[in-house]
C-alpha cells in the first residue's frame, strides 16, 4: 500500500515509546512495593470539579447531545469572552472565538487556514513536537531556531528578524511552553509581534498553559497586543478536562468564516456534552477551585525544582507556569555512564555520548520512575535535557525524589 508523502514526513513521537516501556515494566512490578511513578505525562492529577461533572450528567439527562454550531455553543463562546476580560483584562469578542475539539484541532484548523505548501513557520528549539507536525501536515515546514536558557528557551525579536526568509509565513510560539514551563517576557513578545507585523506574517501562539501562570510578569495573553494575533487555548490543563477534548481558537474577524467552513467539513462540531459541561467551568465555585489547584501546582514546583537542583539535575530557568521542569542531566549521565563517548548505549546503536534517552531508561529500570527525555522536543542540545512533569501529587513527587536520590547520589 502506498503511504502519502505527508504521512511519511511525520516524525515518530518518541515519548510514546517510553510510555510503552514504562507500561511493560509497570506490569512486571504489579503488586510490588515500588509501583511505577509517572512523571512523564503532562496531565493534571485533578479531574473536572463537581459542577462540571454535574453539568455533563444534566446535559445527557436533558438530551442535549445533538450537533451544535461548528464554532461551538454561543453561550460558551460568551463565557470564554467574559473570562478573558475578567482574568486578563483583554476584550475578546465572542464572535472571534471558535470552540474546537481540543487544542490539537485548533492548531490544525489554524494551520490549514493559513499555511500553503512550502511556507516556513519559525519555532523555538526546544518546543512541543506536535506543533511542528501540524505545520508539516498543512504542507508547510517548521524551522526550529535554537534558543538558550538566557532567552528563557523562547524566541526573540532579533532571532525572528534574522531567520525571516523569502518563504517565511510567520511564527508559532508557546507561552508558557511545553517542555520548559517558561513564558515569553511581554516586552520581547511585543518585539516579536512587531517584526512579524512589519513583514505581513502571522503570529500563532499556544496559550494552553496560560491559566497556570505563577508570575504576574508573564501571566498575560498575547491577544492584548493585536487583534491579528491568533491564540490557541484548551480546557485540558487549567480546567482539568484532558479527556473531554475541548479547546478554542481566537482568530481575527476576517478568518472566522474560513475556520468555520474547515471545521464543518473536518469535525462538524466539538463534543456537545463537553461544551455543556464546560459552561460550568466559569461558575464562581469552579473558578475558586481552579485557583486553589493552581496554588497547589505552584507549591509542587516550589518544592520539586530545588530538589532536582540539589541532585545535580539543574533546572536552568525556573518555570513560571505549566507543570514542567526542564532539567539538564549532563552531570547525572556522566556519573552513571562515565565520561562522554565512553559507553556503547544499549538503547541506541553505535558508540555515542549517553544522554537523557539512556538516563530515562535507567530510571525506569532501576527506580520505577518514568520521565520524558528531551529527544522529542527539538535538536538544539535537547538530548542533554529531561522533562519532569509536576502534575502529580506531592507524595508522588516526594517518592520520586527519594528514588532519584538512590540512583544519582
Amino acid at each position: 500500500m502506498r503511504i502519502a508523502a505527508r504521512a511519511q514526513r511525520i516524525e515518530p513521537f518518541y515519548v510514546m515509546e517510553m510510555a510503552k516501556s514504562a507500561a511493560a515494566i509497570a506490569r512486571e512490578a504489579a503488586g510490588s512495593e515500588r509501583p511505577m511513578i509517572y512523571l512523564n505525562i503532562g496531565e493534571p492529577d485533578f479531574t473536572a470539579p463537581p459542577l462540571v461533572q454535574e453539568a455533563a450528567e444534566k446535559a445527557i439527562r436533558d438530551g442535549h447531545t445533538q450537533y451544535t454550531q461548528a464554532t461551538g455553543l454561543p453561550e460558551l463562546r460568551e463565557r470564554i469572552s467574559h473570562w478573558y476580560a475578567q482574568r486578563f483584562g483583554v476584550p475578546v469578542p465572542a464572535r472571534r472565538i471558535v470552540v474546537t475539539a481540543g487544542a490539537s484541532a485548533a492548531l490544525q484548523l489554524a494551520c490549514l487556514a493559513l499555511i500553503d505548501a512550502g511556507d516556513e513557520v519559525l519555532m523555538p528549539d526546544p518546543s512541543y513536537p506536535c506543533n511542528r507536525q501540524f505545520v508539516s501536515m498543512a504542507e508547510g515546514r517548521a524551522v526550529l531556531i535554537p534558543s538558550t536558557a538566557a532567552e528563557r528557551f523562547q524566541l526573540s525579536g532579533d532571532k525572528v528578524r534574522e531567520a525571516w526568509g523569502a518563504h517565511t509565513r510567520g511564527v508559532l510560539l508557546a507561552s508558557p511552553s511545553n517542555p520548559t514551563g517558561t513564558s515569553i517576557h511581554p516586552d520581547e513578545l511585543r518585539r516579536i509581534q512587531a517584526v512579524v507585523a512589519e513583514r505581513g506574517g502571522i503570529t500563532l501562539i499556544d496559550e494552553i498553559y496560560l491559566g497556570l501562570s505563577f508570575d504576574d510578569t508573564y501571566g498575560h495573553s498575547a491577544l492584548g497586543l493585536s487583534d491579528q494575533v491568533i491564540s490557541i487555548n484548551s480546557f485540558s490543563k487549567y480546567f482539568n478536562m484532558t479527556g473531554w477534548r475541548l479547546g478554542w481558537l481566537v482568530v481575527p474577524d476576517a478568518l472566522v468564516d474560513t475556520v468555520e467552513q474547515i471545521a464543518q467539513h473536518l469535525y462538524i462540531c466539538p463534543s456537545t456534552v463537553s461544551q455543556h459541561a464546560a459552561l460550568a467551568c466559569f461558575e464562581a465555585a469552579s473558578l475558586a477551585e481552579y485557583e486553589r489547584r493552581r496554588a497547589e501546582f505552584k507549591a509542587r514546583r516550589d518544592w520539586f525544582v530545588p530538589q532536582l537542583n540539589a541532585l545535580g539535575l539543574h533546572v536552568p530557568v525556573t518555570p513560571d507556569g505549566a507543570f514542567y521542569a526542564w532539567a539538564d542531566c549532563g552531570a547525572a549521565c556522566d556519573k552513571l555512564f562515565g565520561p562522554p563517548g565512553a559507553i556503547r548505549s544499549e538503547y541506541n546503536s553505535g558508540m555515542q555520548t549517553a544522554g537523557s534517552w539512556e538516563l530515562a531508561f535507567e530510571l525506569m529500570k532501576r527506580a520505577h520512575l518514568a520521565v520524558t527525555p528531551g529527544r522529542d522536543f527539538g535538536h538544539a542540545d535537547t538530548a542533554r535535557y529531561i522533562r519532569f512533569s509536576t502534575a502529580n501529587s506531592m507524595p508522588q513527587l516526594q517518592a520520586a525524589v527519594e528514588r532519584l536520590h538512590e540512583v544519582l547520589a
